[in-house]
């Protein structure tokens, strides 16, 4: 399996960024080293002063699929879950200055939480899910699945362009206003709908 992510995918947070607002996807990889699950605690790497975190909803793929178009982009998926994309930005912003990928920043080892619970679609009204993640108990990132820029359809028929999608793909579908840095010692707690998803610590 593999784990793509969506980048600039929410307007705010392309702007706090100081990003262009993207005219079509933007997306990068994670290996499957990325995944840390069953709310394992996160140990915070040495080599990064400045891991954000991202909230994301996250597509899980049921089914092969190669230059999808967007109308049967639903017969590939039927669940969504809840993820964190750890970013170490002091890298990402050296790299980006430089001009170079940015894999060093995004695809370390756990840099991908993913919630072991994944909700059928059929449970959700897919262009309006609420999502938030909480820190020490302080609310931090909400977002709402018709913020996106390009909904899942978008997503998997664009990335299906060039990729080819398989069962138990995960794909990370970006991030809303307010990401910020994580510290040794936080609690994060992730929902979707109010229902409980992520819970785990930074140590």
């Amino acid at each position: 399996m593999k784990i793509i992510c969506i980048g600039r995918n929410y307007i705010d947070h392309a702007k706090e960024l100081n990003n262009n607002v993207p005219t079509e996807p933007v997306f990068f990889m994670k290996p499957d080293t990325a995944l840390l699950r069953n709310n394992e605690p996160f140990y915070h790497p040495d080599f990064s002063e400045d891991i954000h975190h991202e909230i994301e909803l996250v597509i899980k793929i049921n089914r092969v699929g190669k230059h999808i178009s967007k109308e049967f982009a639903q017969r590939y998926y039927e669940e969504i879950g809840l993820g964190v994309d750890f970013t170490a930005r002091d890298i990402q912003n050296e790299l980006k200055k430089k001009g170079l990928p940015w894999e060093k920043a995004k695809a370390f080892d756990n840099s991908a939480p993913i919630s072991s619970l994944f909700l059928k679609k059929e449970e959700l009204i897919l262009n309006n899910i609420d999502f938030n993640l909480v820190i020490n108990d302080k609310i931090t990132q909400s977002g709402n699945s018709s913020e996106m820029i390009f909904d899942f359809d978008d997503i998997i028929s664009y990335v299906s362009k060039f990729v080819t999608l398989k069962i138990g793909d995960l794909i990370f579908t970006g991030t809303p206003a307010g990401v910020g840095k994580v510290q040794i010692g936080d609690r994060l707690k992730g929902y979707i709908n109010q229902k409980l998803m992520l819970d785990f610590e930074i140590k």
